[in-house]
């Protein structure tokens, strides 16, 4: 007669050593859980909350300034180092770990409206309403180490107009400045090597594109979004919209597509390709954008706005996916994200420059990998059941300051009353005589080529 037992060895679950983690066999078949979504529903509200307990965005203030922050830059070769500059004519150099000035340029002796860094990291350019436009030796590869010579220009070249913008080529010698027309500089340069014109507005933002050198845009006082190409004598395309573009910032993962910060509250997304039409309308700020940048990663960007908030949207997202304030924080007018996507920085009207993690409950500091696990599947599981109403409702909420809330209701309820005043216009008119618009189109009014 045959016997069947049940027999195992103890070296399959015996620990070698004390310091071994136990092991465990586990059978995956779904027919031995049956309560599996449930225990995984309760795991998801639960990453949920938690999610909010450690949500501390806030890191410090970087405080030096004496005037409202006006302008930044990010060194592309360096990932501490990250200038800033003021509406009285400082320019500084911070360390982002220890969040001190590193450095200062003093020089210009008005408003700094524009700061790049060239691609290799060694030049600071620098523009202002004095009508210069100054470079500046960063003080060495690592941009940490201050050295008394760097504190002097390298030149300084006196124009004829005041400059409200400054972009450096990706690749490449050359930069660019917006002002009453826009100019290209070279570095050994002491004039423009070429100009471009089209109409008499002044140019207030130019954004280089990272995939084409060649390739630049702008906006104009005139509510216009201009787009460049240095291999040509003349403009490329224009697109005129309702309201004034007040900055641009183009996706470096792809490169034909940019956002555009708009004064009615809003931003823009478009292909560069086909002007007439945005990809996408990003809504959620109650005042004027007044800048904009994207992550590295291509996947999201961050803006500040006249409300005195930051806020970060999914690149193709039409709601912002996180908010930031604080009760002492003003009109915020420049922001940038880190080289790594990990931090966002802010700089505002109260003179400071205000350094936020880019994801609100992330941990600082060294994570272990069983923990790296844990955030992951927990993540996993977020994404999984954020369409049930419990788990929605939280993740979506934020805690926004009364004038803000006041202002969005208020926002939202005038957009209504003009949506319904513009169905019965319609309905009380002939068929087709007043044509349906889209909201993506709506504020578009003509494009130029």
């Amino acid at each position: 007669m045959r016997v069947k037992v049940i027999s195992r060895s103890a070296d399959e679950f015996t620990r070698e050593r004390s310091n071994d983690l136990q092991r465990v066999s586990r059978n995956y078949d779904p027919k031995l859980r049956p309560q599996e979504k449930a225990v995984e529903y309760v795991r998801a509200l639960n990453a949920a909350k938690l999610d909010k307990v450690f949500s501390r965005p806030f890191i410090g203030a970087m405080d030096g300034h004496i005037d409202a922050i006006s302008s930044m830059a990010k060194n592309p070769s360096h990932l501490k180092g990250v200038f800033s500059a003021s509406m009285d004519g400082d320019i500084r150099l911070w360390d982002i770990a220890s969040r001190k000035t590193v450095c200062q340029y003093p020089g210009h002796q008005g408003a700094v409206r524009g700061l790049t860094v060239s691609t290799n990291g060694r030049v600071l350019v620098s523009c202002g309403s004095d009508c210069t436009v100054r470079l500046w030796r960063i003080p060495l590869a690592s941009g940490i180490e201050s050295d008394d010579s760097s504190d002097k220009s390298l030149a300084t070249y006196v124009w004829k107009n005041a400059f409200w913008a400054v972009d450096h080529q990706w690749e490449g010698d050359r930069f660019a400045t917006a002002g009453a027309q826009v100019d290209i500089w070279d570095h050994n340069r002491s004039q423009p090597v070429n100009n471009f014109e089209w109409g008499n507005d002044t140019v207030i933002s130019v954004r280089f594109n990272p995939g084409e050198p060649n390739i630049l845009a702008t906006s104009g006082s005139d509510r216009s979004i201009t787009i460049y190409d240095l291999r040509t004598s003349s403009p490329a395309r224009k697109l005129i919209m309702r309201t004034k573009t007040n900055s641009i910032a183009w996706n470096p993962m792809e490169p034909m597509n940019f956002t555009a910060a708009n004064e009615n509250c809003n931003c823009y997304s478009f292909d560069a390709r086909k002007l007439e039409e945005a990809k996408c309308v990003h809504k959620d700020h109650v005042s004027a954008v007044m800048d904009i940048d994207y992550s590295p990663t291509g996947r999201e960007f961050v803006t500040g706005s006249y409300d005195r908030t930051v806020r970060i949207f999914q690149y193709n997202g039409g709601h912002s996916r996180e908010i930031y304030h604080t009760k002492r924080m003003q009109r915020v007018f420049c922001v940038k994200f880190s080289c790594d996507a990990s931090y966002v920085i802010s700089g505002s009207d109260d003179t400071n420059l205000r350094l936020w993690k880019a994801k609100a409950s992330e941990q600082l500091g060294v994570i272990l990998p069983r923990e790296r696990k844990k955030h992951e599947y927990m993540e996993a599981v977020k994404n999984r059941y954020k369409h049930l109403p419990e788990v929605k409702r939280i993740l979506r909420h934020r805690h926004l300051p009364k004038p803000i809330y006041k202002a969005g209701l208020l926002r939202r309820t005038m957009a209504d009353a003009e949506k319904r005043k513009e169905d019965r216009r319609r309905a009380h008119s002939s068929p087709g005589s007043i044509p349906s618009r889209s909201l993506r189109k709506n504020r578009i009014i003509q494009e130029i080529e």
